[in-house]
């Protein structure tokens, strides 16, 4: 994948997140955490260049592993 693509692709689900914690008054401190530690994540994965393919995928494998924590 390009990294103009990765890039978009990390922007999309940053806004996404960013919706559901600004829209969602009834969330959890917990939840809250999690939301805000993808977000963190996301961002440091999108400013970081020279990151090997395997790298990016443990990333997101962490990040999809919070959000599971999350929605479930």
């Amino acid at each position: 994948m390009s990294r103009l693509k990765q890039i978009q692709n990390i922007d999309n689900l940053v806004q996404g997140i960013t919706v559901i914690a600004e829209s969602q008054c009834s969330l959890s401190e917990q939840d809250r955490v999690v939301l805000n530690e993808v977000l963190e994540r996301l961002q440091n994965l999108k400013r970081k260049k020279g990151k090997t393919n395997e790298q990016i995928l443990d990333e997101f494998a962490k990040v999809i592993e919070l959000l599971t924590k999350f929605f479930v």
